[in-house]
């Protein structure tokens, strides 16, 4: 029996989201892209499993869990995107589609923000759209399960 859960995983500072450099990510909070998520999800028939941490070893442990649970994941790794080797092991253990999710256009930032190793990982990148990136993700995902 497939899994009816979708889990999206925050990384660090995105707690902050809304307050946090609103010229660059907006005025949109987590809770908000949390209820965006849990509305998606719902209409399209899934169980959202919804997280943020700033701690790698915590979002390292929900992948692992969602290699149990999950029928996909969207991630956006924040800034463990550019470093976490063991957050990219985790996911390449995963057997289900990924949907890595960026609120800015990391392909427009400073050297440092433009090569996510979770990309390597990842089934499809979804990046610079806003907290309407989640969405994206979140009906991709979708239709890839559907097909």
């Amino acid at each position: 029996m497939q899994a009816k859960t979708i889990y999206v995983l925050n990384g660090p500072n995105l707690n902050l989201l809304g307050v946090r450099e609103p010229h660059l990510y907006g005025s949109t909070t987590l809770a908000q892209v949390e209820k965006l998520c849990r509305r998606v999800t719902d209409e399209l028939g899934y169980a959202c499993e919804f997280h943020q941490t700033n701690h790698e070893g915590v979002m390292v442990d929900w992948v692992q869990e969602a290699r149990e649970r999950a029928a996909a994941v969207v991630i956006n790794p924040a800034g463990l995107s550019f470093r976490s080797i063991p957050l990219l092991d985790a996911l390449k253990t995963l057997d289900v589609p990924i949907a890595e999710v960026h609120v800015t256009n990391i392909h427009r930032r400073d050297v440092l923000y433009q090569n996510s190793l979770v990309s390597l990982a990842a089934t499809g990148v979804i990046c610079g759209f806003g907290p309407f990136g989640y969405e994206l993700a979140l009906r991709a995902l979708a239709q890839r399960l559907a097909s």
